[in-house]
C-alpha cells in the first residue's frame, strides 16, 4: 500500500467526517457499480497501468488477450507455478495470500489489538460454528497482484455454498482495528466434511470495490487442487476454519501470527499436516499435481 493511499484509508476509518463519507463507499450497490465498469470493455486502458504498477508478468498466465479489466483481474496462472501439494498428510494453502493463524477461543478469534469477532457471528449464526472452538481459523488476505483464483484445500464432500450479505470495507489492518470487519463484509461459505481434516469450513469475503465472490460448485464430491472459484476486482480474503486436533501448523507461520505478522503463501504451498502423520511440516516435499 503505497503512502498516498495509506493517507486516503486512515482519513476514512479514523476521522469523524471520513466514516460519513465511507458509507456509500463499502455498500453493495457502489461495488457493483464499479465492478459493471470493470467489466465493461470501458475498463480496457486501466490494464498496463495495473500491470505495471504491480510488476505483474503476463507470460506467467495463459492469456493476454484480455476483453476488460476483470478479464485481466482473473487471469488464470500457469498451471506449473501453482504446483498443489498432493500427499494426503499435507495441508495445503487454497490460494495466494498474506496468511496469519490464530487459535479459536471461546468461539472468539482475535486477529489484532482492537479487533475480534466470534466464528457463529462470522457464520451467520451456523450451529456449525462450535465444532471450531479451541482449532485454528487461517486467513488468507489477498493483495490486488495476488492470483485471485482459490482451490479447495483437500478432497471431501461440500455442502452448498452459503452468502451472507453485508458492506464490503477493505480487508486491510488499518480497517480491521476500526471493527469487526469479516462479521459485517458480504461472504460466502460452505461446510465440507474433508478426507483427511475433519469436518471444515473454507469461506470468501469480499471487500472494498470487488464486484463479485464468484463460486463455481453447489453441494457434491470435490477435489483437492480442484478450483472452486474467483474473486473479481479487489483486496479479498478466504478464510479455513479447522477443528481442534485437525492439523500440526507450520511453526514459523505459528510464530510469526503470534508477533502479529502476516506470511506470504501462495496456492498449492504445504502449510501444516494432518495431526498425527509422519510426514514434515515442509512445502512442497512430495511429487506435485496441479490446481
Amino acid at each position: 500500500m503505497n503512502k498516498k493511499e495509506s493517507a486516503s484509508l486512515r482519513f476514512l476509518y479514523g476521522t469523524a467526517l471520513g466514516r460519513l463519507l465511507l458509507r456509500p463507499l463499502v455498500s453493495r450497490t457502489f461495488s457493483k457499480i464499479s465492478g459493471a465498469f470493470l467489466s465493461s470493455r470501458f475498463s480496457k486502458p486501466l490494464i498496463a497501468p495495473f500491470v505495471k504498477r504491480n510488476g505483474i508478468d503476463l507470460n506467467d498466465y495463459y492469456s493476454d488477450d484480455f476483453r476488460s479489466f476483470n478479464d485481466c483481474f482473473v487471469r488464470r496462472i500457469r498451471e506449473e507455478l501453482r504446483p498443489v501439494d498432493m500427499d494426503p498428510d499435507a495441508l495445503a494453502a487454497p490460494c495466494d495470500g498474506l496468511l496469519s493463524v490464530y487459535t479459536i477461543n471461546d468461539g472468539t478469534v482475535i486477529p489484532i489489538k482492537q479487533s475480534r469477532y466470534s466464528i457463529s457471528s462470522f457464520l451467520g449464526g451456523d450451529g456449525v460454528a462450535d465444532r471450531f472452538r479451541k482449532g485454528f481459523c487461517l486467513v488468507f488476505r489477498l493483495c490486488v497482484h495476488n492470483y485471485h483464483r482459490y482451490v479447495y484445500f483437500d478432497d471431501g464432500e461440500k455442502g452448498e455454498n452459503v452468502f451472507l450479505p453485508g458492506k464490503l470495507h477493505t480487508v486491510r489492518p488499518i480497517a480491521l482495528e476500526a471493527g469487526p470487519v469479516f462479521t459485517e463484509n458480504c461472504r460466502e461459505y460452505t461446510i465440507i466434511e474433508s478426507e483427511h481434516f475433519g469436518l471444515a469450513v473454507q469461506a470468501e469475503v469480499g471487500a472494498m470495490l470487488v464486484g463479485k465472490i464468484s463460486n463455481l460448485h453447489g453441494a457434491g464430491t470435490v477435489r483437492r487442487g480442484e478450483e472452486k472459484g474467483m474473486f473479481l476486482y479487489g483486496g479479498s480474503t478466504v478464510v479455513l476454519l479447522l477443528e481442534e486436533g485437525a492439523a500440526d501448523i507450520r511453526e514459523d507461520l505459528l510464530e510469526a501470527s503470534a508477533r502479529g505478522e502476516e506470511v506470504s503463501v501462495i496456492l498449492g504451498e504445504r502449510i501444516g499436516t494432518r495431526m498425527g502423520s509422519d510426514s514434515k511440516n515442509q512445502s512442497q516435499e512430495e511429487e506435485p499435481a496441479f490446481a
